[in-house]
Order: structure tokens, then C-alpha cells, then sequence
């Protein structure tokens, strides 16, 4: 029982900022930016949101921090691709660069150092519930908001008429541009939105994950987190799912070499970025209507003058 919930907690840990990072991503595709500069913008996230903990002793405002430096580095991909109409694909790889060269200057002073990290949630009584108790009543606050974001989420695209107006953007930005809509300030919002979540899944890693930080923490995330979107197939519900398990096959190798099965150590660590690409290849072959990508996504859109 000890070791099941120790593994239950590791996954919860290992998939929420899979799970943050992914449902920003998920609203900036859904109103047809394609913005590959998550990565990036989590590793910033991570140094300015360690940073911010350290100076301050508050993890809150770590995790302000963080939101604050991915929401600035997502204004700089909205003022390219949306501003200037450059290419978003290529952008967003110049992002992740820039983003890990920017941490390590941002993070240099911070190495070494360790902080208190987030506390866990504890109800007398609750929390003590053998194995569920400090699944369901014992984590810190990111688990319980980031399950809270991807509710939201999903409650604005399908039960909003703001969302309907989103995902009518990323489908065909030229009627929603005929019919009114200011298509180019609701994809810079949800720009703004992906990359608030991208520096808050970064800022988890030191904040929560572990509780100091160090160069290239957050170890390929941000792909992990674009390949979600994908086999979530654009719809929150199934982000869920697709974090979970994936953080699961993170935590589950990590077991699987304590326990010497024999199987070598570089396998076990790149079997998370090899299930990943195992599962869009088998989504891939097993659509049957066509791809249910938002029909305008990565295509530059410049206004008639």
C-alpha cells in the first residue's frame, strides 16, 4: 500500500505542470497559433519563478513570477507572428532558443541554492485515510489548479460564447474577420494565455517538483506538452488523461531501474519521448473523418486594409 501511493503521488507530480503547460498550449491552438516555444517559456518560468520564491519566501509569488516571465515571452511570439506575420513555426523554435539561453542567465546566481518548497494541503482526519487520504487531500495547491484550469477551460470553450468565438477564429479567421470579430487581439490573447501556463508549469518545477533549480530542469516538458495537445485531439477532458499517463510512464521507468529488471538506463530515459511519439503515430493512423486540428492553425492572418 505504502509503495502504490507513493507511486500514485510521484505520477500526480510528475503530469501537473505536463498537464498546465498543455491546457495554455490547447487555448493558443484553438484560436490557430501554433506556438512551439513552450519549452522556452517554461525554463524561464522555472528560473524567474525560483528566483522570485528565493528573494521573497513566498512560493505565490514564485508562481506570479513565473506567469510573469512566460507571459512576456509569449508577447514577444505575438509580436512577430501576429504583428509582423512571420512565420510561427519558425518563431517558435527561435523562442524555446532564446527561453533556454535566458534562463541560464537569469538562473546563474540561483544554482545551489534550495527554498522551502509549496506546502501540501492537510485536513485532520482526511488527509490520514489510508492511500487516498494524500492522493485526494494532501497535495499542494498546483495539482488542485491545474485540474481547476482544464475544468475552466473547457467550461469557456463549449459553454461560453466567447470560447465559440475562439474556436470560430481557429477554424476560419477570415469569416470571423468579415463577420467582426478582432481576430488578431484574441489570438494575441490566448497567446498571452499558453505562455501565463508555460511559465507557471516551469515555476512548479523548482516551487513544488523540487525544491532548488538547475539548468535545463525542465528536461524536454514543453514537447511532451505539444504532443499532448495533439493526442487530446484539441479537447481538454482528454488532456487529463494524456498527462496522467504519460507522467506515469515518466515516474513508472524511474521504479523499473530501482528495481534492476536488467533493461539499460538510456532506454528507460528516453521511453517517455518515445511513447509519445509511438502514441501520435497510432492516433494518427486510427483517424478515420480527417484531422481535427482547428482548420486554421499556424496560418499567418493579416488583416485587409
Amino acid at each position: 500500500m505504502g509503495l502504490l501511493e507513493a507511486i500514485v503521488l510521484s505520477v500526480l507530480a510528475a503530469s501537473t505542470p505536463l498537464l498546465i503547460a498543455a491546457t495554455g498550449e490547447l487555448v493558443t491552438e484553438r484560436a490557430g497559433v501554433l506556438n512551439l516555444g513552450v519549452e522556452g517559456m517554461m525554463i524561464v518560468g522555472a528560473a524567474c519563478g525560483f528566483g522570485g520564491a528565493w528573494l521573497t519566501g513566498s512560493t505565490t509569488v514564485g508562481g506570479i513570477c513565473g506567469m510573469a516571465a512566460g507571459t512576456l515571452l509569449s508577447l514577444i511570439f505575438a509580436v512577430m507572428t501576429l504583428g509582423l506575420a512571420v512565420n510561427q513555426v519558425a518563431t517558435g523554435l527561435a523562442l524555446t532558443i532564446l527561453g533556454v539561453g535566458l534562463s541560464g542567465l537569469i538562473g546563474a546566481g540561483f544554482v545551489g541554492e534550495r527554498i522551502n518548497p509549496a506546502p501540501h494541503l492537510y485536513i485532520p482526519g482526511l488527509t490520514d485515510t489510508p492511500l487516498v487520504g494524500r492522493i485526494l487531500f494532501g497535495e499542494d495547491a498546483f495539482v488542485y489548479l491545474s485540474l481547476a484550469l482544464v475544468i475552466g477551460v473547457w467550461l469557456f470553450l463549449y459553454r461560453t460564447h466567447q470560447g465559440l468565438v475562439l474556436r470560430a477564429v481557429g477554424d476560419n479567421h477570415v469569416s470571423a474577420h468579415a463577420l467582426g470579430y478582432p481576430v488578431l487581439r484574441i489570438r494575441l490573447f490566448a497567446v498571452m494565455f499558453g505562455g501565463a501556463c508555460a511559465g507557471l508549469a516551469g515555476a512548479y518545477l523548482p516551487l513544488a517538483y523540487t525544491p532548488f533549480f538547475i539548468p535545463g530542469m525542465t528536461a524536454g516538458r514543453g514537447w511532451i506538452a505539444l504532443a499532448l495537445v495533439v493526442f487530446a485531439s484539441w479537447r481538454p477532458g482528454r488532456l487529463v488523461i494524456g498527462a496522467y499517463l504519460f507522467g506515469a510512464v515518466s515516474i513508472l521507468q524511474l521504479h523499473a531501474q530501482g528495481l534492476g529488471l536488467g533493461i539499460p538506463s538510456q532506454f528507460m530515459s528516453a521511453l517517455p519521448y518515445l511513447s509519445t511519439v509511438i502514441v501520435l503515430v497510432l492516433i494518427s493512423r486510427a483517424r478515420t473523418g480527417g484531422s481535427t486540428a482547428p482548420a486554421a492553425l499556424g496560418t499567418v492572418f493579416v488583416p485587409d486594409r
